[in-house]
């Protein structure tokens, strides 16, 4: 592909992206390239807009399911050290996008800034969490962002600040951009009880969820917060699943522990589909449509799927940022 040449990149053919997500399933992408800077990031993007190439940005790979026959485009990685820098102004933190969030965590805690501790736990990249705003049933990261720094889609960079982002449940208006810094107002608080926070929120999340398993995280979105994104919890009504979590449904009908293949509803958390044996893309999809339409026949409801699927979609031209 002589249209690669000059780039500063990393570039590999034909790279496995089961080892790329957390639920180790994915086919080969095309191409995968780690741009060494924000220019090189920008020279790939607009070599992909010139030829018209399908293109996807990933971080951890935590919220999505690759199509076993791979991604036919290219693949964006923002692993070089550039994407992962941070800076403090008093109790601002400014981070790269490709920062792992629980390594962004741990660096406000020896720097005592607290107010990240309940997204302990997360797989995601910062820029990931934060396009998807990340967080738990009471919070999200969204509520502790100032400001974005993130190239559009001609490869522009620009600065988005307060009043032009906008978030909501485990969405915002950042998935048309890659996010390349996000600058956050947290607060003063001593390392000893921030560290004490974490292993609270890591203790809780052990409990509840299937942390240990290879997994995309939650598989759909709760539908209590999406149709009431200002109630973290509502009062409950088992006839129409008012209130009841996306797991709480699926385990109402009664399909912890199902399987297809190598893929399992986990009986520790039924919102979680886990990669017990060399699962295939299609058993996860079989699972995930067999509890849609289950809760739909019990409860009325139809959920909505919280990660997203990465298959050969030719019109998928522009920049996703998954976790």
């Amino acid at each position: 592909m002589h249209w690669l040449k000059g780039l500063k990149a990393r570039v590999r053919f034909k790279e496995p992206l089961n080892i790329h997500t957390t639920l180790h399933i994915g086919g080969p992408a095309d191409v995968w390239v780690e741009p060494g800077d924000f220019e090189g990031l920008r020279e790939v993007v607009c070599r992909c807009i010139k030829k018209q190439l399908p293109y996807l940005v990933i971080g951890r790979g935590s919220n999505i399911l690759v199509s076993d026959d791979g991604f036919r485009g290219i693949v964006i990685c923002l692993s070089s050290p550039v994407f992962s820098a941070t800076e403090v102004k008093g109790t601002r933190l400014i981070c790269g996008g490709g920062l792992a969030l629980n390594k962004l965590i741990r660096q406000a805690q020896k720097r005592g800034l607290g107010g990240l501790e309940f997204l302990a736990g997360i797989p995601a990249s910062v820029a990931g969490a934060v396009a998807m705003n990340a967080g738990n049933r009471n919070r999200a990261i969204g509520s502790l962002v100032e400001s974005v720094t993130a190239m559009d889609r001609k490869g522009k960079v620009r600065l988005l600040k307060k009043n032009q982002l906008k978030f909501g449940y485990r969405r915002s208006n950042l998935n048309r951009y890659i996010v390349l810094k996000v600058q956050l107002g947290l607060v003063r608080r001593s390392p000893k009880k921030i560290s004490e926070n974490i292993a609270a929120n890591l203790a809780q999340k052990r409990r509840t969820q299937d942390l240990a398993s290879k997994s995309a995280g939650c598989i759909f979105k709760n539908p209590f917060a999406i149709r009431h994104p200002r109630h973290s919890r509502l009062p409950r009504n088992m006839h129409g699943g008012q209130g009841l979590t996306a797991g709480e449904m699926i385990e109402a009908c009664g399909l912890k522990r199902r399987r297809r293949g190598g893929a399992e509803i986990s009986a520790k958390h039924a919102n979680y589909i886990v990669n017990r044996n060399g699962a295939k893309a299609g058993d996860v999809l079989y699972l995930i449509n067999l509890a849609q339409r289950q809760v739909k026949k019990k409860f009325g409801v139809l959920l909505e799927p919280e990660i997203r699927v990465i298959g050969n979609n030719p019109k998928n031209r522009e920049p996703f940022s998954s976790r």
